[in-house]
């Protein structure tokens, strides 16, 4: 008698859905969040980031007990670390495994996030990779100016534009007015040929309306998206920068980003003296309904 051939059949992979940097219950970036025994292929976690449709989704696999490797994925390309999805991350670990500080180890760099549970919500806080800075060329000033209707008018001169990283790196452009910030606009495409020619993952555009709080705003288009309205990354790239320039941040910055998007959102940042130094960035994060969870 000849022997049947089981057919395995793979099962869906379960992709958890969080807004991350929430305020409150409302508001704040939606993640995906992939925790499996084993991180799928590149190309499978990339079709599943398209799938999902945020800007980023987290996968997550362990390596030990409480460590965890980690690759994040946009809709349209793998970037190197995002600091919103690690949020949701630490936030789904602590629903799944209790509160605690967890270690992820991403592409380039060896990270922890925290989760804690309140409530219906969850805290938590990551540390950034370290932090570097250097100003902007001209060219790439100009360029990106030009591209959302922007002129050297607009700009605020206590922060000049720079390109900054903590684990992504961005372009930096403060703005003198809150009216300016609000008026950003650009064409995708365009903005995806840009991003992608100088490296860039995200452009933060900034209003400061004080040394501790500010408004930001951070196209994307380079990852498929057009804008983010929570960005951890962005948010300690910014924060290393502005330690840099000599900025009298207090040892504390907030965020609200998103509310041009109708998703507002809040993100702090804590700022330690060394220079180049890690960033811790922290916030909430909600689970989305239940109708908004569901595998692939």
């Amino acid at each position: 008698m000849q022997m049947k051939r089981s057919i395995q059949v793979p099962r869906p992979i379960q992709v958890q859905r969080l807004a991350a940097f929430s305020d409150g219950e409302i508001g704040g970036n939606p993640a995906g969040v992939v925790i499996a025994d084993a991180l799928p292929s590149a190309a499978e976690m990339q079709a599943i980031a398209a799938d999902v449709g945020y800007s980023e989704t987290a996968f997550a696999a362990p390596l030990s007990d409480k460590t965890w490797r980690v690759r994040y994925f946009a809709p349209g390309m793998e970037v190197p670390f995002c600091g919103h999805a690690t949020i949701a991350l630490g936030a789904a670990l602590a629903l799944q495994y209790g509160d605690g500080e967890f270690a992820l180890t991403l592409n380039d760099a060896a990270i922890t996030v925290t989760g804690r549970r309140d409530g219906s919500t969850i805290a938590a806080a990551l540390q950034s990779p370290p932090t570097s800075s250097r100003m902007a060329e001209p060219k790439l000033v100009a360029d990106t100016l030009a591209l959302f209707g922007y002129t050297n008018a607009d700009l605020d001169r206590r922060i000049p534009p720079a390109i900054a990283d903590a684990g992504a790196r961005h372009l930096v452009l403060a703005l003198n007015s809150r009216t300016a910030l609000g008026a950003m606009r650009y064409d995708f495409e365009a903005g995806c040929a840009l991003m992608q020619q100088a490296g860039l993952v995200t452009i933060i555009l900034i209003y400061a309306e004080s040394v501790q709080l500010f408004h930001t705003r951070n196209p994307f288009a380079a990852g498929g998206v057009y804008e983010d309205p929570a960005t951890g990354a962005a948010t300690a790239a910014l924060a290393g920068y502005l330690r840099e320039i000599g900025w009298p941040h207090g040892g504390v910055i907030d965020i609200v980003q998103g509310e041009d998007m109708g998703m507002r959102s809040r993100l702090r940042a804590e700022i330690s003296a060394e220079p180049g130094a890690s960033i811790r960035v922290s916030g909430t994060a909600r689970l989305l309904p239940p109708e908004q969870q569901r595998d692939c």
